[in-house]
């Protein structure tokens, strides 16, 4: 076996091959869907990031009817991102975190929706990343208190070919450019994990042989299973 940069420089070699990947991570063209979620309307948006440039694909929003039970609506979400994700190929998705305000109700209908953005893509073996309201507004408008207006305004200045007609769309297109801002970072994060780390997420990849039969259908489990085993 070929010896790695690590074994025959040490330290130094390490920080070759850390360079090496984060090189090739941010130099390689990603599709990152953006997901806003919401129970009348979640939007969603794609973008394509290489190095500092973002090209604009598609965007959108996936509907609800208000009139239908809860369940019955958020299966329409499920199926919606489902067809979103099918159709749009990405390789990473973004979705924003749930905002909680005085409407605990409202609060409560959101996380529904929340999880129909989350547990769609993972079923789809994406990685699925979590970003706050706030960090949104601060990278794409420069303030973490940004009003939809400018939020709007940046996302056209920094995606000039951006077509969208709704807020939605919008909002979901600058959860996507704040995902591309910081893959660097979660890529450190993930080369710095303690090798205890690592084996404990090979084990939960292996574990995920044994959910067929207990709940989970044979391509459900599969779909865990790959899921997990990208995170490895």
């Amino acid at each position: 076996m070929k010896p790695s940069v690590h074994d025959t420089y040490g330290s130094l070699g390490l920080l070759v091959e850390l360079f090496v990947d984060l090189w090739s991570i941010m130099t390689s063209p990603v599709r990152i869907l953006g997901i806003d979620p919401g129970l009348r309307r979640t939007g969603w948006g794609l973008i394509t990031a290489q190095g500092t440039k973002l090209t604009y694909g598609a965007c959108g929003i996936v509907t609800s009817d208000g009139d239908l039970p809860l369940a019955l609506r958020l299966r329409e979400l499920f199926e919606g991102i489902g067809r979103v994700v099918a159709t749009q190929q990405p390789d990473e998705v973004a979705v924003e975190e749930t905002f909680v305000n005085k409407d605990a109700q409202a609060t409560l209908k959101l996380g529904h929706a929340r999880a129909m953005a989350l547990v769609v893509p993972a079923l789809a073996g994406l990685p699925v990343f979590e970003y706050a309201a706030n960090l949104i507004k601060k990278t794409v408008a420069g303030s973490g208190h940004a009003e939809k207006v400018q939020i709007q305004a940046m996302v056209r200045f920094l995606l000039p070919k951006a077509e969208f007609r709704v807020a939605d769309a919008a909002d979901a297109l600058a959860i996507a450019i704040t995902h591309a801002s910081h893959r660097d970072s979660h890529a450190l994060r993930k080369a710095h994990l303690p090798a205890g780390k690592r084996a404990n997420l090979t084990g939960q990849a292996a574990a995920g042989q044994g959910l067929e039969g207990k709940g989970f259908s044979a391509a459900t489990a599969a779909r865990i299973e790959a899921a997990l085993a990208k995170q490895n």
